[in-house]
């Protein structure tokens, strides 16, 4: 079974993935309940952060709309984020990925075209895909990421080590509203706010309407605070 997805037969890279793909699933559960978090261990993505604190971050930008709405957002929150940038979208809005640097946010490598299943491509293809997006994304904010995010959270043996091979911390997260699907205003209020600490929250500014996602924040974020919980960024010491 040699075949590209979608060319008649399944290669066994994209089996192999998909499957793996599932299996995250437990683990994020199990993640999501656990009082220890995972913080990684370059055989292990990180799925959580130290302390009484939680980590927000926010995939699939930059995007002419809803980026600077979500940085108006937590700036009037002082809430402190994860951007992972797909590079693609930060070669069109180069001066978006700086503005999401310079408000104070840290800015994280989310492959240049965000391709998936990410861990059925082949390795060369992989490095291309994150070599790429760190060039394109110190070439807009002036420096190299020091975190990646794989595409779909689709990780691999593969992925782990191109990963390694470029310097960067793997990150994934621990609760996922699913916002990228719109599923309502009040679905992904009450999926963030069961955040605990120790939690990596994921949402997304780009790859369609956003509106929810914003909406959503503007509730959760002072819920949040008011628990006490701190928002941090994951591994961004390591």
């Amino acid at each position: 079974m040699n075949a590209e997805p979608g060319a008649g037969r399944i290669s066994w890279p994209y089996l192999s993935a998909q499957a793996l793909h599932y299996l995250l699933f437990a683990l994020r559960a199990q993640q999501f309940a656990t009082r220890r978090p995972m913080l990684g261990d370059g055989n292990r993505p990180v799925f959580g952060v130290p302390g009484h604190s939680v980590a927000l971050t926010i995939d699939d930008g930059p995007h002419p709309e809803w980026t600077p709405r979500m940085l108006d957002l937590l700036d009037r929150h002082s809430v402190r984020a994860t951007f992972f940038l797909i590079g693609a979208r930060v070669a069109e809005h180069p001066g978006l990925a700086r503005r999401i640097h310079d408000a104070g946010h840290l800015v994280g490598n989310h492959s240049m075209s965000h391709p998936q299943p990410f861990a059925a491509l082949p390795p060369d293809r992989l490095h291309a895909e994150i070599g790429q997006a760190q060039r394109r994304i110190e070439d807009a904010v002036g420096f190299s990421p020091r975190l990646f995010r794989a595409p779909g959270g689709n990780w691999s043996p593969t992925v782990l080590r191109a990963t390694a091979d470029l310097g960067l911390v793997p990150v994934d997260w621990t609760v996922n509203p699913s916002d990228w699907r719109s599923p309502g205003v009040h679905r992904i209020v009450r999926r963030l706010s069961r955040s605990r600490p120790g939690h990596v929250l994921l949402c997304h500014d780009g790859g369609g309407d956003r509106s929810q996602t914003v909406a959503a924040l503007e509730t959760v974020l002072p819920r949040l605070l008011d628990r006490g919980l701190r928002f941090v960024v994951p591994a961004a010491e390591r």
